[in-house]
C-alpha cells in the first residue's frame, strides 16, 4: 500500500459490522438445526476463512448481499477442524466448544494467527474439561468428546480471555444444570455475543459483568441478529483523524464502547463528541499532548488499539509510556516506526515514546493486523511517502480501508509487486 503523506482526514466514515462478534457469531450458528441470519457482517479475510470452515463441517451458507448471511448446519459431515483452516486465524478454536455441546465431539487443530504472543487454549481446554469433556493433544490437534454431554459448573478464568469465554459460553448452553464463568470477559462483543444465544433460547444473565450464568436447555433454534459495529476500526479512524489534524463523524460508532478510549483522547487534546448518528472526532488543541497508558481489558484501554495510539505519542509535545499488559509480543510495530523517524525505546512491556517534529515516509513491513493499520497511520501524517508492504494482515480486520481513507481526502493506493 502506497501513502502520500501530509493529508487533514476531513468527512465521515461508516464503521463496518465487529469482527470480534462476527467470528464466534457465525461459529454459533452450528449450535443449532435451523437457519440464523446475521446482518452487517463486516467483509473481511478472517470472515471468509471461518465460513470457508464452516462449509468444510457441512454448514450451508447463503448470501443475501455482502453483509447478510444465513447460515443453516441441518446435517454435519465432519466434525474436524483442519489445519489448514485453523492455521490462518485463532478464532477457529470457537468450533471446539460449538461441536462438542451439539455433537459431542471434535477435533480441532490447534490455532496460528498473529505473531503477538504465545495466545495458549489452555484456558479452554481446562474450562471443557471442567463441563466434562475428554481431550487429548495428539499430532498438534485437539480432540474432544464427551459422549454423556456436557454437565454445567463454576469455572473461574485465572485471567480474562475472551476468546475462552465465548468457547465455553457455547459449550455450556447445551450442558445439562447450570454453568458460572467467573472473571468473564465484560466485552461489549462478549455482551452482544451472550444476547444472539439468548435470541437463539439459551438462558444467559450476567453479560456485560465478570460473572455470567448459564443455565442449559435441550436445545437452541433460528433467529435473525444484527452485528454490533466495530470499536476497533471506530478507534483506529479516530486516531487517524486526531493525528491528521482532522475531523471526521464516525458513523454508527457507540460512544459507550469505547468510553475509556475517548476519554483519554480528550486529555491529548482531541474533541470526541457523541451525536445521534455517530461521534464527531476533531481537533481542539494546537499540539498532541503526551498521555502515557496502560493496556487492560475492558472497560480499560484496548490492546487492539495500542499500536495506533502509540502512533498518535510519535508526534506529542513530550514523553510519554505505552504499557501492554495483555500480549507479550505486541510492541513488532515500533522499529518500523523507527525507520520512519519515530524516538521509541522498549523497556520490558513498556515502550518509552519521546514525541518527534515529524515523521517521514518509509518502506515498512507489517508484523500482525493491528500493526499494519498503525503504519498506515503513520504514513498519513509522515512527509514524503510510505510503502506497507505484507497487506494479508490489514485485510483481516479492516472492510475497504483506502476506499474510507480516500473518500476524508487521504491519498493512499493497493498496488502489486
Amino acid at each position: 500500500m502506497r501513502i502520500a503523506g501530509g493529508c487533514q482526514l476531513k468527512g465521515e466514515i461508516e464503521i463496518s459490522g465487529a469482527k470480534n462478534l462476527a467470528l464466534p457469531a457465525v461459529v454459533a450458528t452450528i449450535l443449532t438445526e435451523e437457519p440464523v441470519t446475521l446482518r452487517n457482517v463486516p467483509n473481511l479475510a478472517d470472515v471468509k476463512s471461518l465460513l470457508e470452515l464452516l462449509d468444510c463441517f457441512g454448514t450451508e451458507i447463503n448470501y443475501k448481499d455482502t453483509h447478510t448471511i444465513t447460515l443453516s448446519t441441518r446435517n454435519i459431515k465432519s466434525t474436524l477442524a483442519p489445519y489448514d483452516f485453523v492455521r490462518k486465524m485463532r478464532a477457529s478454536i470457537l468450533s471446539l466448544g460449538a461441536l462438542i455441546a451439539r455433537y459431542k465431539k471434535a477435533t480441532v487443530s490447534l490455532p496460528g494467527g498473529c505473531a503477538i504472543g504465545a495466545r495458549g487454549v489452555d484456558l479452554h481446554i481446562k474450562a471443557l474439561e471442567a463441563l466434562g469433556a475428554h481431550i487429548d493433544i495428539k499430532n498438534g490437534y485437539i480432540e474432544a468428546e464427551a459422549p454423556k454431554g456436557l454437565v454445567g459448573c463454576d469455572i473461574t478464568f485465572p485471567m480474562t480471555t475472551v476468546t475462552g469465554t465465548e468457547n465455553i459460553l457455547m459449550a455450556a448452553v447445551l450442558a445439562k444444570g447450570i454453568t458460572r464463568l467467573i472473571n468473564a470477559a465484560m466485552e461489549p462483543e462478549v455482551e452482544a455475543f451472550c444476547e444472539l444465544l439468548n435470541k437463539m433460547g439459551a438462558r444467559i444473565t450476567g453479560a456485560g459483568t465478570s460473572v455470567i450464568t448459564i443455565e442449559g436447555v435441550d436445545s437452541l433454534h433460528g433467529t435473525e441478529y444484527k452485528i454490533i459495529p466495530d470499536r476497533i476500526e471506530a478507534g483506529t479512524y479516530a486516531i487517524a483523524t486526531a493525528i491528521t489534524n482532522g475531523k471526521v463523524l464516525l458513523k454508527n460508532c457507540e460512544y459507550e464502547h469505547l468510553a475509556s478510549f475517548f476519554e483519554t483522547l480528550n486529555l491529548v487534546g482531541i474533541s470526541c463528541e457523541q451525536k445521534e448518528n455517530g461521534v464527531l472526532i476533531s481537533c481542539n488543541a494546537e499540539e498532541i499532548h503526551p498521555v502515557s497508558i496502560q493496556t487492560a481489558p475492558y472497560p480499560g484501554f484496548p490492546t487492539d488499539l495500542q499500536a495506533q495510539y502509540t502512533v498518535l505519542m510519535s508526534l506529542a509535545n513530550g514523553g510519554s509510556s505505552i504499557t501492554e499488559n495483555i500480549f507479550e509480543n505486541r510492541f513488532m510495530h515500533i522499529p518500523e516506526l523507527a525507520r520512519m523517524g519515530a524516538d521509541i525505546t522498549i523497556h520490558g512491556k513498556t515502550a518509552i515514546v519521546n514525541g518527534v517534529k515529524k515523521l517521514a515516509g518509509a518502506q515498512v513491513m507489517a508484523t500482525d493486523l493491528r500493526a499494519s493499520v498503525s503504519l498506515v497511520i503513520a504514513g498519513l501524517v509522515a512527509e514524503g511517502e510510505t510503502v506497507v508492504n505484507r497487506l494479508y494482515h490489514l485485510d483481516r480486520g479492516y472492510e475497504n480501508l483506502e476506499e474510507k481513507l480516500n473518500n476524508c481526502g487521504a491519498n493512499v493506493e493497493r498496488f502489486e509487486v
